[in-house]
């Protein structure tokens, strides 16, 4: 039954990686392309180096992902990796098929929004790229290029892989001002990367939310046998004395993910529908089956 689990864990993984690379192509090629969006991320640093040195921007951008790539699986691990290479492979697919069909009679790609559309173009696009780094982020895989980098220093640190980004994507299209000359064009690069890693960032914490239960119930055992058995979930028995009544009480207390809630609550529900319940968020829950602590310890002097 493990065996079947983890294999449908993967192959879950690959599916939503896939779903956000789909996202992401068509919000880069149907809204930032066509109006020659400035961005952060590899091929901004690809571009910095042509126009530095004249060296072709396909050849430094395999070159930085192969070093990315094998930073990646020491520090990230084999699984990452190879997600992380079906992801950057999957991904230039798409974005090759796709801009074909953006070309339109004139040999110019399509603005699907008219021109003069820039602005409202930049916020749909980034929205649904912001979405898409999202969802392939929170299934254990990246885009390649900066968004490694993100994951290695959310992996050490408690810093939100928006940020991350934020401040890696600052440095590339700040140095592209004096290349490109264009003003307009490097402010919409900042407010391409502002929006985009606030989607990412909102998308990814809405994603990790996570609430606590307390359930006053007489049918603790079977609500909490029921929480175990068909959720895999763990729960904490408490011992609890009622002022009223005198009487002793057991109290279920559960931390869960967000999204689990309605399963819980039905589960109860069936169970003992007079059960007292108390839901809450929580700001943070660390450990086993949740995020991990992210903090240094100073080492013990011998």
């Amino acid at each position: 039954m493990t065996i079947y689990k983890s294999l449908w864990n993967e192959v879950r993984d690959y599916l939503m990686i896939t779903l956000g690379l789909m996202l992401y192509t068509f919000g880069w090629t149907m809204f930032l392309l066509p109006y020659q969006i400035v961005t952060g991320g590899v091929t901004g640093i690809a571009a910095i180096i042509f126009y530095a040195t004249k060296i072709p921007i396909q050849n430094s951008y395999f070159i930085i992902n192969l070093v990315l790539i094998l930073i990646a699986l020491k520090i990230l691990g084999f699984k990452f990796m190879v997600k992380t290479v079906y992801a950057i492979l999957v991904l230039s697919v798409l974005l090759w098929a796709t801009q074909k069909y953006m070309i339109g009679t004139d040999g110019k790609m399509m603005q699907v929004l008219g021109p003069g559309q820039d602005f409202m173009s930049l916020i749909i696009g980034c929205s649904m790229t912001g979405t898409a780094l999202a969802i392939v982020f929170l299934n254990n895989g990246s885009t390649g290029g900066t968004d490694i980098v993100a994951a290695i220093v959310n992996k050490y640190h408690n810093i939100s892989l928006g940020r991350v980004l934020i401040f890696v994507d600052l440095i590339i299209i700040g140095s592209t001002i004096p290349i490109f000359g264009d003003w307009r064009k490097v402010v919409f690069g900042l407010a391409t990367m502002v929006i985009e890693n606030y989607v990412l960032d909102r998308v990814m914490n809405a994603r990790r939310e996570s609430v606590q239960f307390m359930i006053f119930s007489k049918k603790y055992q079977e609500i909490a046998n029921a929480i175990g058995t068909e959720m895999d979930h763990g729960v904490t028995i408490l011992d609890g004395h009622g002022w009223y009544t005198g009487k002793r009480v057991r109290v279920l207390c559960i931390l869960a993910k967000k999204r689990e809630s309605v399963y819980i609550f039905r589960l109860i529900k069936t169970i003992d529908p007079n059960a007292f319940v108390s839901q809450s968020s929580v700001i943070g829950v660390f450990g086993e089956g949740f995020d991990a602590i992210k903090v240094k310890v100073p080492k013990v002097k011998e």
